[in-house]
C-alpha cells in the first residue's frame, strides 16, 4: 500500500472536517495509506501552487519525514499548479478529481462501465499530457528528446483524439438501446423506480433487499458503478415495477465523469420514481442530500419525484424507535420513509409506499428521440475503437 500525504485546504465553504474524512475514505478506497494530513485556510487558492509557497515546503518537509510517495489534494487542481507541485515535493501529486477517476477505473466492471471510465479519464488526461513529457524530459535530461518528444505528444494527442470520438460513438449506441428498453416498459405501462443517492447510503443494500438480488454491496465508496435493473412485484393491484441500482453521487463529482455516465444516469433521468436514499447516521446527511439534488438538477433529474429514504435507522436509536416509518407532505404525498436495509425495519413500508405511488398515478409520457443529444456520426456494428499506443 502507498503512503500518501492529504491535503486539505479550507476555503469556508464547507463541513471541512467532514470533507477531510471523505477524502481519507476515497484516498483508502484508491489503495493509499493516508499517513499524513496537511490543513490550511486561505480566501483563494494560490495560483501557482494552490496552496502558499510556505505551505509547499511544510508539505515537502513532511513527505520527506514520513516516508511519502504520493500526495493527494482535496480539490481539483489546474495541470500547471499539478506540475508545480510535482516539482516542488519531487513527489507524484494528484488532486480530487483523479483519485475519483481511478476509484472508478478500479470498480468498473461491465463493458459498459469500463467504456465509460475510460472516457472520462482520457479527457481529463488530454490536459495534461504535456506534464508528463515535461517530466520525462527533466529526468533523462532531454537527450534524444528534443524534436521527437513534441512529435510523440502531438501523436498522443491524436491519438486520444480519436479513441475519445470513438468511445462517444460506442456509448450513444448504448444510450439508444437503453431508449428502446425505456420505450418497451413504457409501452408495458411497468413503472420505473431508479435508486438514487450519496455514495455508501446503502442503495445496493436495499436493491438487495428489495429485489432478493445479488448486486454486490459493500461499506465502501462507490461500490457500484453499474446498473442494475430488476422486476418487483407489488401486488395484484400494483402489479410489477423496474427497480433499478445506479452509481452513487459525491461532492464535487467530476463533470467527466457525468458527461461520461450519461447512458447509466438517464435510468435516473426517465425514471417515474426517484428513492433518495439518505444515510441516516450520518452527521452530514442534509448536506449529502443537498449534494444529491444538485447532481440530479445537473443532469435533469430533478423534475421526477423523489421520496427521501431514510436508511441505516439501526444505527440512529431515535429513528429505530419511533413509530411511524412513513412522513407525508401537506398534500398528503408521500415524502419520507425511515427504514433499515440491513435488518429489513421498514422494508414492508417502502413497498407499500411505491405501490401507493404506482396505483395512484398514471405513467407520464415520456416520448424517446433517439437522435435526442447525439452529435457524433451514426455508429456501425462492426465499429472498431482504436488502441492507444502505450
Amino acid at each position: 500500500m502507498i503512503n500518501a500525504a492529504l491535503v486539505g485546504i479550507d476555503f469556508g465553504k464547507i463541513d471541512f472536517e467532514a470533507s477531510l474524512e471523505e477524502l481519507s475514505l476515497l484516498a483508502q478506497s484508491a489503495g493509499a495509506n493516508p499517513v499524513v494530513t496537511l490543513t490550511g485556510r486561505r480566501s483563494s487558492p494560490d495560483a501557482k501552487m494552490f496552496v502558499g509557497s510556505g505551505k509547499a515546503e511544510e508539505l515537502r518537509l513532511a513527505c520527506e519525514a514520513n516516508d511519502i510517495e504520493l500526495v493527494i489534494f482535496n480539490h481539483a487542481l489546474a495541470p500547471a499548479q499539478q506540475r508545480n507541485l510535482e516539482r516542488a515535493l519531487n513527489r507524484r501529486v494528484v488532486d480530487r478529481t483523479s483519485l475519483i477517476l481511478d476509484i472508478f477505473a478500479q470498480r468498473a466492471r461491465s463493458h459498459e462501465g469500463k467504456l465509460q471510465v475510460e472516457l472520462a479519464q482520457l479527457q481529463y488526461l488530454s490536459t495534461r499530457l504535456i506534464r508528463a513529457w515535461t517530466h520525462l524530459e527533466r529526468q533523462k535530461g532531454g537527450i534524444g528528446l528534443r524534436g521527437p518528444g513534441e512529435t510523440q505528444l502531438e501523436t498522443d494527442r491524436r491519438l486520444i483524439g480519436e479513441r475519445i470520438k470513438a468511445l462517444k460513438i460506442r456509448l450513444d449506441k448504448l444510450r439508444r438501446q437503453h431508449g428502446t428498453q425505456r420505450r418497451a416498459r413504457n409501452r408495458n405501462q411497468t413503472m420505473s423506480v431508479s435508486l438514487v443517492g450519496y455514495t455508501n447510503a446503502g442503495k445496493s443494500t436495499l436493491f438487495n433487499a428489495l429485489t432478493k438480488a445479488q448486486a454486490y454491496a459493500a461499506d465502501q465508496l462507490f461500490a457500484t458503478l453499474d446498473t442494475t435493473s430488476r422486476r418487483v412485484y407489488l401486488g395484484d393491484e400494483a402489479g410489477q415495477v423496474v427497480v433499478s441500482d445506479t452509481v452513487g453521487f459525491i461532492r464535487e463529482l467530476p463533470h467527466q465523469l457525468v458527461a461520461a455516465f450519461r447512458a447509466t444516469l438517464e435510468e435516473t433521468i426517465h425514471a417515474d420514481l426517484l428513492l433518495h436514499v439518505v444515510d441516516a447516521s450520518s452527521a452530514v446527511r442534509l448536506d449529502q442530500i443537498d449534494q444529491v439534488n444538485e447532481v440530479l438538477h445537473a443532469i435533469g433529474a430533478d423534475t421526477v419525484r423523489q421520496v427521501l429514504v431514510f436508511n441505516k435507522i439501526d444505527a440512529v436509536p431515535e429513528l429505530a424507535a419511533r413509530g411511524e416509518a412513513v412522513e407525508r407532505d401537506e398534500y398528503g404525498n408521500i415524502s419520507r420513509v425511515f427504514l433499515s436495509a440491513r435488518t429489513g425495519q421498514g422494508l414492508d413500508t417502502l413497498r407499500a409506499a411505491i405501490a401507493e405511488i404506482a396505483t395512484a398515478e398514471p405513467l407520464a409520457d415520456m416520448p424517446f428521440d433517439p437522435s435526442e443529444d447525439i452529435r457524433t456520426a451514426e455508429p456501425r456494428e462492426n465499429h472498431k475503437i482504436p488502441e492507444l499506443g502505450h
